[in-house]
């Protein structure tokens, strides 16, 4: 850009230079334009003088006198002609040393600075001239440099601490494991000779595994952030049978009454995803209502409600809009341990398999309510 700007500069002086040559050899030329005029004032004093008219010979004589005295000389002309052009020709390199000086310069140095920020170089800071016309916006840019520096030294802290909560968690994890297999290996081994062994080695194993569920709730919480991210592979699979499948598995009391058409119904969704699901409802069942709990699917049109009711007393309906948020936790929630990301869970599985959730009071319990879009057959 400099080197355009010292061309374009060369070119206006070049230009004007031409100007002024051409101007002087034109005042030049026509500098004899006024000689004829004076050969005829002479020959006219000359026939005056002859004719012994000397008083107007002498008038005529003073007249082209004056006349003569008052043209500019062509010393004088050429003169003023190269001041203009010095002047001009300053003028000229004056404007274009302004321009790159308030315009050219400082753009030059918010694009260098542009670059720097694509290529992820955020220490470099952005000089602020506030006599430039770019003044605002190198602050706004240098500003922005600053907030992104900010932003990116926090994250990074974030996760790095992260790192050390979740490694820490593992760590204390393999604890209350080890002690829950070691109980169980005993128990495998007939070493519970007698009732009261036997008891101990279960609440020992109870109490472990209470300890568990402690530490990978604190571990879901610092990991619920990344939750975005979760993975789903979609399948297609026939619901019915899997839900008698999952709660064959899941209901170790025999709690869970099935209602479900004799009919196929077939849905794509991650599967394993909606196992936790499944879990994940049914313990909050277990935990807070603690009643049996009832599951049914029918088939409407193009979709699937599937409803899982408990018998319990409900929850106030103005907590209803709030169940599903994260780390929300109601007022019957009592001392039950959980972290308030059941729900939260549940319904961004059940929104990324393309389906949506309701939750509403019974005049006997609570329901939560998911509709699936069902596979055309």
């Amino acid at each position: 850009m400099k080197k355009y700007l010292i061309i374009v500069s060369l070119i206006f002086i070049l230009f004007l230079a031409m100007i002024t040559v051409l101007t002087e050899r034109k005042s030049e030329k026509s500098g004899g334009v006024d000689l004829g005029n004076y050969i005829v004032a002479v020959n006219e004093i000359e026939h005056l003088i002859a004719d012994n008219d000397t008083e107007t010979a002498l008038i005529k004589a003073a007249e082209l006198k004056k006349d003569i005295s008052e043209q500019p000389s062509e010393t004088d002309t050429s003169k003023y002609l190269w001041i203009l052009f010095i002047a001009s020709s300053g003028l000229i390199i004056s404007i274009f040393i302004y321009i790159w000086f308030a315009i050219l310069r400082p753009f030059r140095k918010l694009d260098q600075f542009a670059e720097r920020i694509a290529a992820g170089d955020f220490d470099v800071p952005l000089d602020y001239e506030r006599k430039n016309y770019f003044g605002k916006f190198t602050w706004a840019f240098d500003s922005m440099r600053r907030e992104i520096s900010t932003a990116r030294a926090c994250e990074k802290e974030a996760i790095e601490n992260n790192k050390t909560v979740i490694a820490s968690l593992s760590h204390d994890i393999k604890t209350p494991v080890a002690s829950i297999r070691a109980y169980a290996e005993a128990l495998e081994a007939g070493m519970d000779s007698n009732l009261e062994k036997r008891a101990k080695y279960v609440s020992v194993i109870m109490k472990k595994c209470d300890e568990l569920a402690t530490l990978t709730n604190d571990m879901l919480m610092h990991s619920i952030s990344d939750l975005n991210k979760l993975k789903m592979n979609p399948s297609e699979f026939e619901l019915c049978a899997f839900i008698k499948e999952t709660v064959s598995e899941i209901s170790y009391r025999n709690d869970i009454k099935l209602d479900l058409p004799p009919y196929f119904i077939d849905v794509k969704a991650d599967i394993n995803r909606f196992v936790q699901v499944f879990e994940n409802l049914t313990s909050n069942v277990s935990k807070y209502a603690k009643t049996k709990i009832e599951i049914s699917a029918l088939k409407k049109e193009d979709k699937v409600e599937i409803k899982f009711r408990d018998f319990g007393n409900g929850i106030p309906e103005e907590e209803i809009p709030f169940i599903f948020e994260k780390f929300y936790r109601g007022n019957r929630a009592g001392n039950e341990n959980g972290a308030g990301l059941g729900l939260y869970i549940v319904k961004y599985i059940v929104n990324q398999s393309g389906g949506e959730i309701f939750a509403e009071n019974l005049a006997d319990g609570f329901q939560i309510k998911i509709v699936l879009p069902c596979l055309t057959s």
